[in-house]
């Protein structure tokens, strides 16, 4: 059998500047039209949503807990991609309203644009023993572990923060961040199941 092939760490860093990049965009999307995805990002939002504060510290600050699962389950190389993608997508997004001003967007498109986004940024760290962090970290811990697909286990924890946000969001807003965090899902569904893709990365 061909041996695998590792990813050299140059692949690393451009997976996770891609990554966090569409990933900053597609959540720039959702601010703007002011519907959630789940996850940490998701909890952010809707801080930024209560508080009005800028979404990338508030991002930064709420991942921090989940490094410790990481480091302790999944092993250190993973939580130094994670936090260098959480850390990067928390400054472009802190920094983009002053590189890109967005007009008048319609939610769907928001939901379906903004999902393909998220979900291709995080398929580009996925891929690279990386992620966003928070419920990342958990559904890559628990597709190595028992063999759950990341991408219906990421759905199942995204609804909790969806009911959440009938408290906070129209619900109009809530029923497009649900069509994003579908297309979201479905991407990682398709795109990242066990045995499917086999990079690893290169110490």
């Amino acid at each position: 059998m061909e041996a695998t092939q590792r990813h050299r760490s140059y692949e690393d860093a451009l997976a996770i500047l891609l990554g966090s990049s569409c990933a900053a965009l597609g959540l720039a999307l959702y601010h703007h039209a002011e519907i959630l995805i789940g996850s940490t990002a998701g909890m952010a939002l809707l801080v930024t949503y209560i508080t009005g504060w800028s979404f990338g510290p508030v991002f930064f600050v709420i991942n921090l807990p989940f490094y410790w699962l990481a480091w302790r389950r999944i092993g250190h190389h993973f939580t130094f991609k994670t936090f260098g993608a959480v850390a990067l997508l928390s400054w472009i997004s802190w920094m983009l309203p002053s590189w890109l001003e967005i007009g008048e967007v319609d939610p769907l498109f928001a939901a379906l644009a903004g999902g393909s986004l998220i979900g291709l940024g995080v398929l580009f760290l996925f891929r690279h023993r990386g992620s966003l962090g928070g419920f990342n970290i958990l559904v890559v811990y628990l597709q190595d572990r028992y063999g759950w697909p990341a991408g219906k286990v990421q759905m199942g924890l995204d609804g909790l923060i969806m009911l959440a946000a009938f408290f906070v969001l129209p619900v109009t807003n809530v029923l497009y961040s649900i069509v994003g965090t579908v297309v979201l899902g479905a991407i990682l569904t398709i795109n990242h199941r066990p045995g499917l893709y086999a990079g690893i990365s290169q110490s």
